[in-house]
């Protein structure tokens, strides 16, 4: 994976990799206040021209690391980063069981953002 740019769209809830001006991909998210603040994957897309580079897992480091850097967890729905955070523990600490049941209970109540 060669020029790839990440850049956080808060307000947009997408964490977004940027190759020759284009975004190749994509982690969309938001971020849960309560019971505790947390960023939430829900969805990890890569544009199918650009699949197999790295750009997924370069985006789901990008997030933990955002994470860390805010004093957050990342409470993961999408199935990638849950797959990914288990295969790199050291990157991605494990979360409150509780935290990720209020992801979802959010996520049911706003299911605009699934």
């Amino acid at each position: 994976m060669s020029d790839i740019e990440i850049r956080d769209d808060r307000a947009a809830g997408r964490l977004e990799a940027l190759g020759a001006g284009e975004v190749v991909g994509r982690i969309e998210y938001f971020v849960l206040e309560s019971p505790g603040r947390a960023l939430v994957p829900v969805h990890t897309i890569v544009e199918p021209a650009h699949e197999g580079q790295g750009i997924a897992g370069s985006l789901a480091r990008e997030l933990y690391a955002l994470a860390e850097r805010e004093g957050v967890v990342v409470a993961p729905l999408c199935p990638y980063v849950v797959k990914w955070a288990e295969r790199h523990p050291e990157e991605a600490p494990s979360v409150d069981p509780e935290l990720v049941r209020a992801a979802k209970d959010w996520l049911r109540a706003h299911p605009e953002r699934s």
